[in-house]
Formats: C-alpha cells, structure tokens, sequence
C-alpha cells in the first residue's frame, strides 16, 4: 500500500539534515527572520498585538517562549499567537503566490517559540524553517481552498507542526501524530478575508501557528491523533472538497524546487514584499509610483484605471468595501485605494493606512473614479508573474500607461540585502534604537553560527 501523505510528510522532515541545504537558502532563512522581526516591531503597538500581549501577560512558563518586544517568558502556543500577531499584521511580510497563496515567514512564529524553548541551535531553527516554508507552498502548490471557503492559515497548520516536531527531534511516527493532531481542526473560514475586514484578517495564521505548536507538543506527550488524516473518509481531502494529488511524491531528496538548491530550497521561489501592502497590488504600487513623476500637476488627475488579473480582482478589488474602506484591514487589502494613494501621495507607508487617511473626503471621492478590470492576459501570467497595468487619465485628454510584472522584492527582482536591512531599520529602529538594530542585524545573518536564538529576542526588548 502506498504510504499517507502524512507519512510521507513525517519522513521528509525526519530525514533532512543541515547539511543537505544550499547554500542560497541559509541566506534566505536569514533574510527571512530579518524581515520577519522587522515586520513584527513595526507592528508591535498596533491594536490586535497589544491585545494578544495583553492575554498572554497572564500566563507564564518554566520553559516557555519570549514574547517579541517583553522580557516576558509564556507558554510556546501562546507566545507563538503573539508574536504572529506582530509578524503578520501589518501584512508587510513575505509571500507566495500559486493555487492558493500563502505568507510562509508566518511560520517563524512557531519556529522561534519552540525552538527557545527546548535551547535548539541557530542551524536547527534553519532547517525547520526551510521544512515549514517547503511544506506550506508545496500544499499550495496542490490546490487552491480559498474557493471553496477556506482560509490560506488551514495549511499552516501543518507545516508549523511540521516544524516543531522537526525541532523537538520527534521520530517519524510522533511526527506523523504532530501532522494528524493539527489536521483535525485546522480549517479556517475564508469569512476572515471577506467583506469589511476585522482584526482576524492579521491575526488567523498567528492561530494556526498556535496550534502546530500544540499539536507537537502533544505528539511528543505521546498523544494520538487521527489517521490518515488527509486520505481518510471523513479527512482532509473530503472535508474541504479537494484533492492533493501526487504532492506527496515531491516530499523526499530528490526533488528540488530549485535544482541544485537542496531538497528544501521553496523559500527561494518566495517574495518579499517592498511596500506595506497586500501583495497583488505591489506590482500596482511601483506603476502608479512610476507615473506620479510624470505628471506636473496632480489636480489635472480625473481617473484612474487598473488592469489586473484574476486572482487580484477576486481578493483585493471586487467588493463596494474597496471602494469606502472604514478601517485598516480593508484598505489594505484595497486595490483601488492602494494604487490611487500611492499615485497621490507617492508613498506607500503605514502613513496611508491611517484611518484619517482613507476616510479623508477628497480620497473617497477620488476613489469613486477607480476602476479595476480583469485582463485575460495578466490572469494567464499569474503567479509566474504578479502583473497589474494602471493607466491615469488628465484633464487635457492624454492617458498615461504604466505596466509592472515583476515589482521589487519579487523571486524574479530580488530585493538586495542592503534595501532588506534598510526596510528593516525603518521599522524597528523607532521601537529598539538603531543600535539594538544593528546587533539583531548582525546576530541574524549569523544565525547559522549562533547557540540558540534566547540572546536575539532578548536584542528585540522594546525600551520601557
């Protein structure tokens, strides 16, 4: 009989070593969790971080996790809750974008709690990593749930208990145990995402990345869990109405997403994001920038139209709420406003995503002349390429046409290192000062060499 693909799971992530990494990819890790815990302290005042900080703040653990930006030590479930909160909210962190799409530096969440908590060294915390990032596109990869309801956290559940497990040294049959206990519940409600957004939206992988690290802590207590948990007649595959597919072949050394990249090399086919933003509109972001040095006299702007492909319209530019967002999460997932206030204001910041900004009247108004059209041919590029065409019409009549396919921080127009650490520093330096900055910086791109990573969170402490 063929093996499950939780058992196929298990035994790729028991199976990896350090060693068999690319060279590429423990640079990646490392720009990750840079972009990472810039993400989060940049987020780290925002209301749905403070909250969950404040929840966690009545809980305390011998062996617990530190909750970014406190001296506090909780419990890794919930320390991963909080600080995925703050990794997530600002939706500022990476991306990866295939059947169904997916923000895998989420991960570091769980990755980081249970790694402090059992002292795991600075190359174990890469390899788990890497396996979290492999898993959770490779998922992607088999079939898109947003259609039918679900949300994109659903698979990380799986690849944070992956993770964890990973880190605790868990054999293959616990591991398998880790995978089965997060899959009975992971499912998330594709409502997160729809209509006027809340402060689910930031915060529903930061759940899900609670929840693999429960699992693997159970599975390490010994728990069951049930089986085959994707297979099986009332499972995964059933449940949601899809199928995986032959995913599980791809999980074993032989297959490299990247050749010559080692067997976990998917981080390398990510995307790290340059402005604050939900990533379809990035690439609408960069062309409204483009056309705004163009244009002498911004009152002589009448309209807006911005050609997009499928998966853009149907997530970021279809619903009236676009149009009249009434709290952040909303504008942020905005094409329409994203793209016009980055042509007006020439920036994309946190800035723009102040309710005084996108409620302001001369916005609203503004936005009543957007447009966003579905372009067949933009559809077929995606999610090779993340395409968006704006054009802007003046008063005289001209229309000005912009299109960018690849926009910066893409797989294909990788964001270099130096504008990665500036991106970083714009974010944390308000909270650390730029010296704690420099020493997160350094420790980070030395991670491979480091003990453990309870000194980098401690680096993290926001003054009082």
């Amino acid at each position: 009989m063929a093996l499950s693909l939780a058992h196929q799971l298990a035994d790729f992530a028991c199976s990896l070593e350090f060693e068999d990494l690319g060279s590429n990819v423990v640079h990646e890790v490392n720009r990750r969790l840079i972009d990472s815990l810039g993400c989060a302290l940049g987020a780290w005042s925002e209301k749905p971080c403070a909250i969950a900080r404040e929840v966690v703040s009545n809980f305390s653990a011998k062996n617990g996790a530190t909750v970014i930006g406190t001296a506090q030590t909780a419990p890794p479930d919930w320390a991963a809750f909080a600080n995925g909160c703050c990794i997530r909210y600002f939706d500022y962190n990476d991306t990866y974008l295939s059947k169904e799409p997916a923000h895998p530096s989420d991960n570091f969440s769980a990755v980081l709690a249970i790694g402090e908590s059992i002292a795991a060294s600075g190359r174990d915390i890469i390899l788990a990593t890497a396996i979290a990032y492999e898993v959770q596109c490779r998922l992607c990869d088999a079939a898109s749930i947003r259609a039918r309801g679900w949300d994109h956290p659903t698979y990380g559940a799986f690849s944070t208990a992956l993770a964890c497990a990973k880190l605790m040294r868990l054999d293959p049959e616990r591991t398998r145990h880790a995978i089965n206990i997060a899959g009975v519940n992971c499912a998330a409600f594709r409502q997160a995402r729809v209509g006027e957004l809340s402060h689910w939206k930031g915060v529903a992988f930061a759940n899900a990345a609670r929840h693999g690290v429960y699992a693997a802590l159970l599975a390490r207590g010994g728990m069951t869990g049930p089986a085959p948990i994707f297979e099986g007649a009332m499972g995964f595959e059933k449940e949601l109405g899809v199928s995986l597919g032959n995913v599980a072949e791809v999980f074993d050394k032989t297959k490299e997403a990247v050749p010559g990249e080692g067997p976990a090399s998917m981080i390398l086919k990510t995307s790290i994001k340059y402005w604050p933003a939900e990533y379809h509109s990035q690439s609408a972001i960069e062309a409204a920038l483009h056309l705004r040095n163009q244009i002498a006299d911004l009152s002589q702007v009448k309209s807006m139209v911005i050609e997009s492909h499928d998966a853009s319209v149907d997530i970021i530019g279809s619903e009236p709420e676009k149009w009249h967002p009434q709290n952040r999460e909303t504008a942020d997932h905005s094409l329409p406003y994203i793209t016009a206030v980055a042509l007006i204001d020439g920036e994309i910041t946190d800035k723009q995503f102040d309710p005084k900004r996108f409620t302001e009247t001369a916005i609203v108004s503004f936005l009543q002349n957007v447009e966003v059209k579905r372009n067949d041919e933009l559809s077929a590029l995606y999610a090779e390429a993340v395409a968006n065409i704006v054009h802007v019409t003046l008063a005289d009549g001209r229309t000005l046409t912009k299109r960018i396919d690849y926009p910066l921080g893409n797989a294909k127009n990788r964001l270099p290192d130096k504008e990665l650490e500036s991106k970083f520093l714009n974010l944390a330096a308000p909270k650390l000062g730029r010296d704690a900055c420099d020493h997160v910086l350094e420790y980070c791109w030395k991670l491979d060499q480091m003990k453990g990573v309870e000194k980098l969170m401690k680096l993290c402490e926001v003054p009082a």
